[in-house]
């Protein structure tokens, strides 16, 4: 049996907290592995608590939950330890937060007032390597990053190869690897090995990055607009 995810979660407002940890102590695969009630506290907890998913409130005193999210992953890489995937909650459904929380290093992004069921699935999705932000700002996402994309294309292109790019092009269209694997007549396993090489070349931690990525480096437009 697989162990369960261990989950710290980071929120000032304690009937909040104890709100999610009841959620997620409910589950077989989940545990509560610590709590913090700020980005500092959070920072210290997380470096001296084995931790798979860290659910993060934006808004916090004495440091917000941006800021948190930087040190906590930058001091993961300086250590060598496997950083936790970091999902940030708010109730400010703002484009300024979703984008400096992806900047910082997030793999998910929802609301406060998500189902819990979603909640849960954005917990496990992350685990697995994978992210997501809350439907409602995906689209005002792409729409933000493809204004400020350029017209030639990114130099860092370059390192990727013909398929790798043809991935990443597809991952931008909102594209699963199953759907992506349809499209390109190749092997869902083949369509992951892509994945993992075109993120690892490019330095992005999961497809969310990718996906801002494409837009600001002009290859979602480009292709767009062949």
């Amino acid at each position: 049996m697989s162990q369960p995810i261990r989950v710290v979660l980071v929120d000032d407002q304690q009937l909040v907290a104890a709100g999610l940890a009841m959620v997620i102590a409910a589950q077989t695969d989940m545990v509560v592995a610590g709590q913090a009630q700020d980005g500092r506290d959070a920072v210290t907890v997380v470096a001296h608590t084995p931790a798979d998913v860290v659910l993060m409130d934006v808004r916090m005193p004495v440091m917000d939950g941006i800021e948190a999210t930087r040190q906590i992953l930058t001091d993961a890489d300086a250590s060598g330890r496997t950083a936790p995937k970091i999902v940030m909650l708010t109730t400010y459904d703002v484009d300024e937060y979703l984008l400096t929380a992806i900047q910082a290093g997030a793999s998910g992004f929802l609301l406060k007032n998500a189902p819990p069921e979603d909640l849960l699935t954005a917990i496990r999705t992350v685990h697995s390597g994978d992210a997501v932000i809350a439907p409602s700002a995906t689209r005002r996402l792409l729409s933000h990053v493809a204004n400020g994309s350029p017209t030639a294309p990114d130099p860092r292109l370059d390192c990727l190869t013909e398929r790798e790019t043809d991935v990443l092009g597809l991952i931008a269209q909102g594209m699963s690897n199953a759907e992506i694997s349809t499209t390109l007549y190749l092997s869902e396993t083949t369509v992951k090995t892509h994945v993992r090489h075109l993120l690892a070349k490019l330095r992005l931690r999961d497809r969310v990055q990718a996906v801002v990525f494409a837009y600001e480096s002009g290859l979602a437009r480009s292709r767009a607009n062949p």
